[in-house]
């Protein structure tokens, strides 16, 4: 980068403290404030520019060593005092009424996922509630240099799981009737996929619900693929890794042919190649994500790739443009029609346009790139090759 891109920065207007109740394994606002992994539901507040943490005698140790935070509380000495105040149940919400007590707080903000039960039960002790919607620290849309590392370290691991896909799918020998053997064996969907994860678990990384769809599978975008894989039909790969370290995603799909793709089946992937590029030209901080995407689709139809409702199924280019990456795989900013998005220099955002027809299959192309102040820069350095 250029320069470094500045953080949008949080403001506690209207309430006396932040607050989240939830697992960081699971959460990534939580994660992103204490960068600290646990299995189990716990405190994090901000209070006057302090950030604290309740933690149980299991986990307090490793908290204080691990946690980036101000202050990490005892949960157990909490509960002593409760204990001596003469409080009998040692719930969530006595503990927090607590705290909330000794340092005078009356009213707090939550995310919009915040538990109910226990937004019920600080409310009936009086607590006013604030409620907000979408990401709840915006601060996390904007990548600094050591996030924007660990995701091209994430991007670098899917790349290598779709190497060892590719090559394991252009090892097979094809038949007179268009299977793939491998080794004298069909070669399926759930082996490239298990071959797949085990090389992102061999670099720590885990993947979860990876896409190999072959054929009239691909049409559904989010079909992850099962069976025997097809010669000569479109394959696509969706590869998306969390690392086990640091939580950061990677995110990256090719769409491959073992064999020799129909003259069908080549021009649409040269027309999503051609979207893709389209869609990349156009990324710069203060552009519009809706209009980008909107781009995109004119294109496709100008082409006389339509998209609508054919045989009971949406076919042609029916989802986004593209979507952020950070510690969630799909989060703000969004490129797409729901929302209109603008891009902001920091941005990690995927670029993915597809076609996808009943009677053909589908093609799909994602590069995750980083908004920068003068464009962009592509986080992925894999080719684009249809036939292998």
């Amino acid at each position: 980068m250029a320069r470094a891109c500045s953080k949008k920065k949080s403001h506690l207007s209207e309430v006396d403290i932040r607050l989240m109740f939830a697992a960081s394994d699971r959460d990534a606002d939580i994660l992103y404030a204490t960068q600290f992994f646990a299995p189990d539901p716990f405190i994090y507040f901000q209070y006057r520019g302090q950030s604290h943490m309740v933690m149980n005698d299991l986990e307090i140790d490793r908290a204080r060593l691990q946690a980036r935070v101000d202050q990490v509380l005892s949960l157990s000495q909490i509960q002593q005092q409760l204990r001596q105040d003469g409080v009998r149940v040692f719930d969530t919400s006595a503990v927090l009424d607590k705290l909330f007590t000794q340092k005078n707080i009356h009213t707090v903000l939550v995310p919009y996922l915040f538990p109910a039960g226990l937004a019920w039960e600080l409310r009936r002790r009086g607590y006013h509630i604030q409620i907000k919607p979408g990401t709840f620290l915006d601060e996390r849309e904007i990548k600094q240099r050591n996030e924007i590392k660990e995701i091209e370290r994430a991007q670098q691991a899917a790349e290598k799981g779709l190497q060892a896909a590719i090559d394991l799918i252009r090892e097979t020998q094809i038949t007179s009737n268009g299977q793939l053997l491998h080794n004298g064996v069909k070669l399926t969907s759930e082996r490239v996929k298990y071959r797949i994860n085990t090389v992102l678990l061999s670099h720590g990384y885990l993947a979860t619900h990876t896409i190999v769809a072959g054929g009239l599978q691909g049409c559904d975008p989010h079909n992850e693929g099962h069976g025997p894989l097809p010669a000569h039909k479109p394959i696509i790969l969706d590869i998306f890794p969390r690392s086990q370290k640091s939580g950061y995603w990677g995110d990256i799909t090719r769409t491959i042919v073992r064999g020799r793709a129909t003259d069908k089946v080549k021009t649409i992937y040269d027309s999503v190649v051609k979207a893709q590029l389209q869609a990349l030209n156009q990324l710069q901080p203060g552009a519009s994500g809706k209009k980008i995407h909107q781009s995109i689709s004119t294109y496709f139809e100008q082409k006389g790739f339509s998209t609508g409702l054919q045989h009971g199924r949406m076919e042609g280019f029916f989802h986004g443009t593209g979507h952020g990456v950070g510690l969630e795989i799909h989060e703000p900013p969004n490129i797409g029609s729901r929302t209109n998005s603008i891009l902001r220099c920091g941005h990690v955002v995927t670029i993915e346009p597809g076609l996808y027809y009943s009677k053909v299959g589908g093609v799909r192309i994602e590069d995750l790139v980083l908004i920068t102040p003068k464009g962009y820069r592509n986080l992925t350095r894999f080719p684009k090759i249809l036939e292998i």
